[in-house]
C-alpha cells in the first residue's frame, strides 16, 4: 500500500482539472461533524495513491471540517482540493418543531439534525452540475458518497463515465441489526422470525444480542424518514464502504456481504479505521526543555503528561449531544466524587440553551477540581488524547468514530448513547466486544443519570479488576486492528483492491 503520510506542498479551494484527466474521485459528505470528519480522512488515503480528489460541500462546513481534522494537515495535502458551495439560507426551527410540549433527547436533537437535512437535500443542483462539468474533463469519475447523500448524487445515472459508491459511517453490526429489522417490518415477519434469519446469516458463535434497541426509540421520525428515502433512491449503488475492519467486526461484514449480494448493491470494502492511527507525537510525555513543541500543543495534552499512565479518563459526547442543567450537574458532581483524574470536554452543542439561557456547569467547579480534572470548553484534540499514555478510560455517548478512536488506541469504554445508531453500538462495545461499561442503560434513557452512577462506574472503569480486564481486552483488540494495517494485513488488502478496482482499464 502506498504511505498514507504522503502530503505535498499546497491545497486548492477551487481547482480544475487538466484536460484528459484519467480518473478523479470526488467525495460526497453528509453535513453533520461525524460524517465529515470520515469522508475527509478517506480523501487523505485516497489521495496517498495519487488519485485527485474533490471534496465537495458548503463553505461553512468544509471551514469547520479543516479546522477540526487532527492527526494530519489538509492545507499540506495537494491532491486534496476542496469544492465550496455558498452556504444556503439559515432557518431557524420554531419552538415546538424543536420541543413540542417537553425537552425529550429526540426534541433537542430535532434542533441540530432537522436543518442539516433540510440544507442536504439542497446541494442535489449544485452537486450534479459539478459532477456533469468535471465529468467531461476525465476518463472515469468516481463517485464516494455518504449513505445519507444518495438523493443529492442521483443524476449520476445520466453521466456515462461516472460510477458511485456509497460510504456507511457507521458500525457494521448496527447496518446488519438495521437491515433485518427493516426486512421483519417490510416483510411483516414475526420478530422471532428476523432472529431466526439474523442466526442464519451470522457465523457459528456469532449472534445479535436480545433485546437490542429499536430504530422508533433511537432516531427522530423525520430523521428515519431521510433515511428511508434515501435507501429507497440508492438503486445505482456500483459498490459500498464501510468504516471498519474485520479485526472489529468480520462476522457482520460477512453478513453485509450476503445482504449486498441479495439486494444487488455490488462488491464491498472494509476500509477503516480512516483516522490516523500510527503513534503520535504528543502521545508520549515530551521533555519540559522541548519548548518549540510544547507550545504548539494543546493544554490538555501539557497536563496529560503529568499524569500517571492509565489514570486519566476522557468525557466526551461528541458535537451534537445536549444535556439538560440538572444533568450536567450531576455529572460534574459524580465525576468529582471518583477522585478519578479526568479531561472533559463541554462543547456548544452539550450546552443546551434552556428559555434562552446558556446552561453552564457547576459555580466554582473548575477552581475545585483543579489538579484533578480539566475542563475544556471547546475543540479538543480527542484523537491524540486518547492516543495519549496517560489515558486510561472514555466515558462517550458511541458515535462511532470515538468508538473506533477509542478501539485503536486500546481505551476501554463508559457508554452513555444519547440518539441515532448510539445505543446499538453501545450494545456492540459493552455485550459483543465486552470492552465497555454501561453508564446509561438505553431502556431509562429518560432518565436522570445520578451523580452516584456517574461515580461508581467511572471507579469501576478506571480503578477495578474489571475495568483492568476491559482494558486488556481492547488492548489486544488494538494490536490486531494495528496488525490488520501491515503491508499484506486485511486492512491494505481491502484498500489495495478498492484503489484496483475503481482505476480500472
Amino acid at each position: 500500500m502506498a504511505n498514507v503520510n504522503v502530503v505535498s506542498s499546497l491545497n486548492h479551494s477551487q481547482t480544475g482539472i487538466e484536460e484528459g484527466g484519467d480518473v478523479v474521485v470526488v467525495m460526497v459528505p453528509f453535513l453533520a461533524q461525524g460524517h465529515l470528519n470520515p469522508l475527509l480522512h478517506l480523501s487523505r488515503l485516497v489521495s496517498s495513491y495519487n488519485l485527485p480528489i474533490y471534496y465537495l460541500g458548503y463553505s461553512d462546513k468544509i471551514s469547520l471540517v479543516k479546522r477540526r481534522v487532527h492527526g494530519w494537515n489538509p492545507f499540506t495535502t495537494c491532491n486534496i482540493h476542496f469544492q465550496e458551495f455558498p452556504n444556503p439560507p439559515s432557518h431557524e426551527l420554531s419552538h415546538d418543531q424543536l420541543y413540542g410540549s417537553n425537552k425529550s433527547s429526540h426534541q433537542i436533537a430535532s434542533r441540530f439534525i432537522l436543518p442539516i437535512l433540510d440544507e442536504s437535500l439542497m446541494l442535489r443542483e449544485p452537486v450534479g452540475a459539478f459532477l456533469l462539468e468535471i465529468a467531461k474533463k476525465t476518463r472515469r469519475v468516481v463517485v464516494i458518497y455518504d449513505s445519507l447523500m444518495a438523493s443529492v448524487v442521483q443524476d449520476i445515472v445520466s453521466i456515462p463515465n461516472a460510477e458511485a459508491f456509497c460510504f456507511n459511517v457507521s458500525s457494521a453490526f448496527m447496518i446488519c441489526s438495521m437491515y433485518l429489522e427493516e426486512a421483519v417490518r417490510r416483510f411483516h415477519l414475526p420478530t422471532f422470525v428476523g432472529k431466526f434469519i439474523g442466526r442464519i446469516l451470522l457465523p457459528n458463535g456469532f449472534q445479535f444480542p436480545n433485546n437490542i434497541p429499536s430504530f422508533q426509540n433511537c432516531f427522530i421520525p423525520k430523521f428515519m424518514d431521510f433515511i428511508l428515502m434515501q435507501d429507497r433512491v440508492n438503486t445505482f449503488c456500483s459498490g459500498n464502504l464501510y468504516s471498519t475492519c474485520k479485526a472489529v467486526e468480520g462476522p457482520y461484514l460477512n453478513v453485509l456481504s450476503k445482504f449486498n449480494k441479495l439486494l444487488r448493491k455490488g462488491k464491498q470494502w472494509a476500509i477503516g479505521p480512516l483516522h490516523p492511527i500510527a503513534p503520535l507525537p504528543s502521545a508520549l510525555p515530551l521533555k519540559e526543555d522541548d519548548d518549540q513543541n510544547i507550545n504548539r500543543r494543546h493544554k490538555c495534552l501539557k497536563w496529560l503528561d503529568k499524569q500517571e499512565p492509565n489514570s486519566v479518563i476522557l468525557v466526551s459526547f461528541g458535537t451534537t449531544s445536549s444535556l439538560s442543567s440538572e444533568q450536567i450537574k450531576e455529572l460534574a458532581i459524580g465525576l468529582e466524587k471518583s477522585q478519578q483524574k479526568f479531561i472533559w470536554i463541554v462543547r456548544d452543542a452539550l450546552l443546551l440553551r434552556e428559555d434562552d439561557q446558556q446552561v453552564q456547569i457547576p459555580q466554582d467547579y473548575e477552581e475545585r477540581v483543579e489538579g484533578t480534572g480539566v475542563v475544556v470548553k471547546d475543540w479538543a484534540p480527542q484523537l491524540e488524547i486518547l492516543e495519549h499514555s496517560s489515558t486510561g478510560g472514555f466515558l462517550s455517548h458511541c458515535g462511532w468514530n470515538s468508538v473506533l478512536e477509542s478501539i485503536t488506541s486500546g481505551v476501554p469504554l463508559a457508554t452513555w448513547p444519547m440518539l441515532f445508531d448510539h445505543p446499538r453500538i453501545a450494545v456492540l462495545v459493552t455485550k459483543v466486544l465486552k470492552i465497555g461499561i454501561v453508564v446509561k442503560d438505553w431502556e431509562k434513557r429518560d432518565e436522570l443519570i445520578t451523580s452516584t452512577t456517574v461515580e461508581t462506574v467511572v471507579r469501576k472503569l478506571m480503578a477495578s479488576a474489571e475495568g483492568n480486564e476491559m482494558r486488556m481486552r481492547v488492548i489486544e483488540l488494538s494490536k490486531k486492528v494495528r496488525q490488520s494495517m501491515i503491508d499484506g494485513g486485511d486492512y491494505t488488502t481491502e484498500m489495495d483492491s478498492f484503489i484496483a478496482h475503481i482505476t480500472r482499464c
